[in-house]
């Protein structure tokens, strides 16, 4: 589902919004049957393997030991950058990233790209609109993106000022959602 301009409100997003996250990650025995039933749709990293344009993103999620996580928690919300996005670091970044000796920089960077909870695309232009056309993302790394609408496209800007457009919105997974991103984003 592509953005649309015609949707309104904005809140900040907190890492704050954490403190919920543990009671949303605890599945009450009531609620059993319906994670049954939500299993039946891919999670995150099921997606994310699917599309063929993830590679990159997937095997940097299990060299984190990420997978998991992103597997059976949440709902969690993923600005999945394309094989593409990676390819465009610089030479030899994701190699370097993704050696064992690098994992806790490699966790925060894929941290950085989620976000605690269920945000579709309605909500993001919600954000936006009432944010005063910025709607300011706290990430599980504890980092900030910055949301804009730019030409009917929502551009995500990274705390270092590095923008990529989210190119394709609400990939619906079991735990969440994924908009998938044109950049990597890198902590300031």
């Amino acid at each position: 589902m592509p953005f649309s301009k015609s949707l309104k409100a904005a809140v900040f997003i907190s890492a704050a919004s954490m403190a919920g996250f543990a009671a949303i990650t605890a599945v009450p025995a009531a609620a059993h049957d319906h994670k049954k039933m939500a299993k039946e749709q891919p999670n995150i990293v099921e997606t994310a393997q699917s599309t063929g344009v993830h590679n990159t993103l997937v095997a940097a999620v299990t060299a984190a030991d990420l997978g998991e996580t992103l597997s059976t928690g949440g709902p969690f919300t993923v600005f999945a950058p394309t094989d593409d996005a990676f390819a465009a670091l610089p030479a030899g970044t994701v190699e370097t990233l993704v050696k064992p000796e690098n994992k806790e920089t490699l966790t925060g960077i894929l941290t950085y790209h989620v976000v605690g909870g269920n945000i579709t695309a309605e909500k993001i232009l919600e954000y936006i609109s009432t944010g005063g056309g910025v709607a300011r993302i706290g990430t599980l790394a504890g980092g900030v993106l910055e949301a804009r609408l730019v030409d009917g496209n929502v551009v995500v800007t990274d705390g270092a000022g590095r923008s990529a457009t989210v190119v394709q919105a609400d990939v619906k997974t079991s735990n969440g959602v994924i908009h998938v991103t044109d950049g990597v984003f890198l902590p300031g």
